[in-house]
């Protein structure tokens, strides 16, 4: 690094600091443990769950995954030891979501890397803004790390299980669910807590089933890794905003624009939605759709004579996801999974539209290979996907 390149030259402690960072590769995940337990426990100490609670579940399992594979027809478990829906707490939670979120964060923070510093045309105009360009660059992988460390935390204190956001996880016979946030959620809503047990025991195992067969979960994963590595890097990002911020016309307040802004990738991350996303995002819509969609479908089928109140639950449930908490939507933009309650009812549509043409044999067929995966345009159109697969 060349003198005069470097905007930490003659600042040792800051030197310092970076060649630290630099050790730990694109994304410093020491330290997006650290913040994510921080967040997730409040700073306090948490209890473990009770080792009823754990037993309790396991007989849920049980139900639960023979109604499930009765509905489907899919494999509910494909490993040698029984599947287990497990209660943790929510630090549990938030460091196995880390680890599945790992994949796509790195991805991200590859497209995001800058090129060594003396490779940089530092850029013209004001000296102040050159040098925070520098800095964000620099600091990438700390700002990174500790982004995906807050969002993950903060995830932890709402999610009921490993699905709440659609995205596959590595291969394995658990299933988690954050036993305090369901029992938070039951009194909230004055809600019988076995029932809410129940409920997200059928949710969570029916996306199991689907993100858990081999071709849906490579496609999906194949589509979300690559969105991610399409990220293009804007460290001026910042700045420029920032600079908007007083040439306002609107006369706002300035501190709810803000917060806007550090609710936006682009800027925290200089993270710049590129052509080749616009193209992949419609393909990763179409799929969520329809796993979503097929989910609601067999929830109803199943949780009609199973679950106590379950349109009362589904309901709290549908509210739940329309009123997403901010950290919710942050991590879906990043993730290209901004899921709307329109994307939910297009993927409904889309099922209703298929049992309605060709009953229950059109959808047998939909997770029968990657071949006859919908595509964007039928998911909108459920008789052309039908009349392509030749069961109209």
């Amino acid at each position: 690094m060349s003198s005069g390149s470097n905007p930490f030259e003659g600042m040792p402690f800051f030197g310092d600091l970076l060649k630290m960072l630099g050790t730990q590769g694109p994304v410093q995940w020491d330290g997006a443990r650290q913040l994510a337990l921080s967040i997730a426990t409040g700073g306090e100490g948490e209890p473990n769950v009770d080792p009823t609670e754990r037993i309790y579940f396991e007989q849920l399992t049980r139900v639960a995954e023979l109604h499930v594979a009765q509905a489907t027809g899919l494999e509910t478990n494909r490993n040698v030891r029984p599947l287990v829906i497990r209660p943790v707490t929510r630090s549990e939670w938030a460091l196995t979501t880390l680890e599945a979120y790992r994949p796509l964060v790195e991805a991200m923070a590859t497209a995001l890397q800058r090129p060594p510093a003396e490779e940089v045309e530092l850029p013209e105009g004001d000296p102040t803004e050159a040098w925070l360009s520098q800095v964000m660059g620099l600091l990438s992988p700390m700002l990174l790390g500790m982004t995906t460390g807050s969002l993950v935390g903060h995830l932890a204190t709402r999610s009921f299980g490993l699905y709440d956001l659609p995205i596959p996880r590595p291969s394995s016979n658990e299933l988690l669910v954050v036993s305090r946030n369901l029992a938070e959620f039951a009194d909230d809503w004055s809600m019988e807590p076995d029932d809410l047990r129940m409920w997200v025991c059928l949710h969570q195992l029916t996306h199991h089933v689907v993100l858990s067969t081999p071709h849906v979960r490579d496609r999906l994963q194949e589509l979300l890794l690559d969105y991610a590595g399409a990220f293009e890097s804007d460290p001026d990002a910042l700045a420029s905003k920032l600079g908007d911020l007083d040439a306002d016309p609107s006369g706002g307040d300035p501190m709810a624009r803000f917060q806007e802004l550090m609710g936006d990738p682009e800027v925290v991350l200089g993270a710049v939605r590129t052509p080749r996303q616009d193209e992949i995002l419609p393909w990763v819509e179409a799929l969520v759709t329809v796993v979503v969609g097929y989910v609601d479908h067999v929830m109803d089928q199943v949780g009609q004579g199973l679950v106590g109140g379950y349109s009362r639950i589904t309901e709290a449930m549908r509210r739940r996801r329309v009123e997403a908490a901010a950290s919710d939507r942050f991590v879906e933009r990043l993730l290209g999974l901004d899921l709307t309650q329109d994307h939910f009812d297009r993927g409904r549509a889309f099922v209703d539209g298929v049992v309605e043409r060709a009953g229950d044999a059109g959808l047998e067929r939909l997770w029968a290979s990657a071949e006859v995966l919908p595509t964007p345009n039928e998911v909108a159109a459920p008789g052309l996907w039908l009349a392509r697969i030749e069961l109209d």
